[in-house]
């Protein structure tokens, strides 16, 4: 065990301004103490009785969130932690257990008191200590939400992504698969025998078929009905697989008075063959159609995620479409939307003009006034989460309205302040309205919530020309 003395502690950064006398009075009013290795300083939720400078030995400091153990900070030697002059803190916010044997210096809080009325530059020293304490902490703090905001809009993304992406393989290996039989259907096409204005008739059908009927949507009932109509048609008509054949046509809004058309134009010995070259150009038609609307949808995902970060411009103030940012930042959060079969409301004013302002910082403000919505309408079954915006003179206003049960009234006046959450630990740093306050000051606007059960609507107001 290290002799602690005035000169020791005053060997210490944080303590290397305070007198000799001061750090004498501070000895003669501490603990001594020796953490084993692997016991706890504090643990989250508990109150926060001394100021703990480490002598020897180290100390981490961790949260958990999400089930998980997240390493904070190490203490080592020299570290002052604890309880701190002014500090508002009743409760440790994490957990700190001893990775070897620590030895400690432990000043009581209860002394707190007689060390600011009587001690100043001990004080000073530790007013400082803290006021570095709230700046890293606060900078960590921020990394984290931003961290949880990114992984909470990259695991719906990657949701989002993963279904057109499965789309296009499966669609791939199915037209892989189905121009297997082209060959097959080429040498029947080919061994027709048919005049130049029947072929140019036929093709001229099919393009009409391909490019201009209307797939519809129909109940079960009325699609069986008509399968069951072109199936007899086939049936008449000896088409080899009718099943299948007409299953697809009635896909594509193909009728029986469709087949009946083509009929007039070939020889009665090809409608078999005809029937399933049209189907089969079909097929290839629809399977082209999938890739192309899926690879549409990868192309869409990833021109919302560059235009929510807005990744391809500077960090200055320009005008953009406030209402573009806001669309981007619901593709983000679709996942999320779907997955609490959340309603989407929207009641844009199109009138209103671009707005000057940092796009990519406001992004973040619309993903933590959604995001907060959508967590608090969550179970319900229901939810309805309207966006509306409305020129006000000079200023643009955004609403972001949900119908969940509200915040209670003891929450409204904390509900911006920094680390505030109602959220259980590990879902929130209580940061993001804090953030989206900053943000929307940088704006030189204002920002204000209206709650009760059933509606809550946080509004931001902000110049539209900055």
């Amino acid at each position: 065990m290290i002799t602690v003395t005035p000169e020791l502690l005053q060997s210490f950064e944080a303590l290397k301004e305070v007198s000799l006398e001061e750090l004498k009075w501070l000895i003669n009013n501490s603990e001594q103490r020796i953490l084993p290795e692997g016991e706890f300083l504090f643990q989250a939720g508990q109150p926060i009785n001394f100021t703990n400078i480490i002598i020897n030995g180290r100390v981490s400091m961790y949260i958990i969130q999400n089930g998980e153990t997240r390493e904070m900070a190490v203490f080592e030697a020299q570290t002052v932690s604890g309880y701190l002059p002014f500090s508002r803190a009743k409760s440790a916010p994490s957990f700190a257990k001893a990775v070897e044997e620590t030895q400690l210096l432990c000043f009581p809080a209860t002394k707190m008191h007689e060390m600011i009325t009587h001690h100043f530059e001990l004080t000073q020293a530790l007013v400082h200590v803290m006021a570095s304490r709230i700046r890293d902490f606060t900078t960590l703090q921020q990394q984290s939400e931003k961290m949880m905001a990114l992984g909470k809009l990259s695991a719906g993304l990657a949701h989002e992504l993963n279904n057109p992406a499965s789309a296009i393989v499966r669609g791939a290996a199915s037209l892989k698969q189905h121009l297997l039989s082209a060959p097959k259907t080429f040498k029947e096409i080919i061994e027709m025998k048919m005049t130049v204005e029947q072929v140019n008739i036929v093709n001229d059908m099919l393009r009409v078929v391909l490019n201009e009927k209307k797939q519809r949507t129909l109940t079960m009932m009325e699609r069986s009905e008509l399968e069951d109509e072109m199936i007899d048609w086939m049936d008449a008509h000896e088409v080899k697989n009718a099943a299948e054949i007409s299953e697809n046509f009635v896909e594509f809004g193909f009728e029986v008075s469709d087949a009946e058309a083509f009929k007039q134009q070939i020889p009665a010995e090809y409608i078999s063959s005809i029937m399933n070259w049209i189907n089969s150009n079909m097929l290839t038609e629809k399977m082209v159609t999938d890739i192309e609307e899926a690879s549409r949808r990868i192309t869409d995902l990833v021109g919302s995620v560059k235009n929510f970060t807005h990744m391809d411009q500077g960090h200055d103030k320009q005008y953009a479409d406030i209402h573009s940012g806001i669309k981007n930042t619901l593709t983000m959060l679709q996942h999320k939307i779907h997955k609490n079969n959340i309603q989407i409301v929207k009641n844009f004013d199109t009138t209103l003009p671009p707005v000057k302002a940092m796009i990519g910082e406001l992004n973040q403000v619309w993903t933590n006034l959604m995001d907060n919505a959508l967590d608090a309408m969550e179970g319900m079954g229901k939810g309805v989460l309207e966006i509306k915006t409305l020129k006000d003179g000079a200023f643009v206003e955004v609403s972001i309205i949900d119908n969940g049960p509200g915040i209670p009234e003891d929450n409204k006046s904390q509900i911006f302040d920094p680390f505030f959450t109602t959220k259980e630990i590990g879902k929130g740093t209580g940061l993001g309205l804090d953030v989206v306050r900053r943000i929307v000051k940088q704006h030189r606007g204002s920002i204000k919530v209206q709650s009760v059960p059933g509606r809550t609507a946080f509004i931001v107001c902000f110049p539209i020309d900055g």
